[in-house]
């Protein structure tokens, strides 16, 4: 399964005919691109690309009427209907046509499943650098949370390191403020990746967003905005006088689990239980901590 997704990963051309090679999930095309009506499209709901420029649409519009549509749109057929089909890969030269008046579009069909066809979508539009960084995040979310891809499947799939996958899927976790302000381009992938270990990301999102911070002042601010927890957690225990200091056993355990993860831990038992805290100095250290609690060891 792993060999036949990495050969999806090399993209749509092997899909269409031009290279060698059957993809995953995918039935080899039922026939050569030929065109059809405008009209007998539709677009994918589960498209991960979800904002299309006018300026695009209008640049592309403009060259197709020149040109053509010179790469055809993959589809796939609408169950239960004739002549109807479903958008897999495409949907911009799709928009376009219609923009550039053209009643026929080439098309090539193929018969997959919703996985796979989501999996085509997300290629293409990695491929072509099409999706802004939210819908990259989700549309990988989706390939998880649906279809049971772990980072690493998703990884091979479109070419890129599983960190990379792990990384963009956290940002599904920021509230949908700080979502917003990605997919409108007010946010980077890296500015928000400096506001997912924060208690309020939205607050300190608008702070950067406003201020037109860069990724390093972001970072900054983020890390500031820490401080004040990390110095009551310090500060614990003063209200007393010092703090209190940890039995022998404690440090044992502490420097057992440290040795394990390669990392700074900190245990701090309450009764009944407790809490251990792992430090780590960057995104790749908390994506390896991620990997070893998935995997088990």
């Amino acid at each position: 399964m792993a060999e036949e997704r990495s050969r999806l990963g090399r993209g749509l051309a092997s899909l269409i005919g031009d290279v060698g090679g059957e993809a995953a999930h995918v039935d080899r095309p039922s026939r050569a691109p030929r065109k059809v009506p405008i009209e007998f499209l539709k677009a994918n709901p589960r498209n991960p690309r979800r904002t299309f420029s006018d300026d695009e649409l209008n640049e592309l519009a403009a060259s197709i009427k020149q040109h053509g549509v010179i790469q055809p749109i993959v589809v796939r057929p609408v169950k239960g209907t004739q002549d109807r089909f479903e958008i897999i890969a495409g949907e911009r030269r799709w928009r376009a046509s219609q923009r550039a008046g053209l009643h026929e579009v080439p098309v090539v069909t193929v018969d997959v499943n919703d996985s796979a066809a989501l999996e085509i979508a997300i290629i293409e539009n990695v491929q072509r650098s099409d999706l802004n960084a939210m819908e990259e995040a989700l549309g990988y979310h989706a390939l998880a949370s649906e279809y049971s891809h772990s980072a690493e499947d998703i990884a091979k799939l479109v070419g890129k390191s599983r960190s990379h996958v792990a990384n963009m899927m956290r940002l599904t976790k920021l509230p949908q403020q700080v979502q917003d302000y990605i997919a409108e381009g007010k946010l980077s992938a890296g500015h928000a990746r400096a506001l997912i270990s924060i208690d309020d990301p939205a607050v300190v999102a608008k702070r950067i967003v406003e201020g037109g911070l860069s990724v390093r002042q972001a970072e900054a601010l983020a890390h500031d905005e820490g401080a004040p927890q990390r110095g009551v957690q310090k500060a614990r225990g003063k209200s007393g006088g010092a703090a209190i200091k940890k039995d022998a056993d404690t440090v044992a355990l502490e420097k057992r689990i440290s040795d394990a993860l390669g990392l700074a831990v900190s245990v701090d038992h309450r009764d009944p239980g407790g809490t251990v805290q792992i430090r780590y100095k960057d995104l790749e250290q908390l994506d390896e901590i991620l990997r070893r609690l998935e995997s088990g060891h």
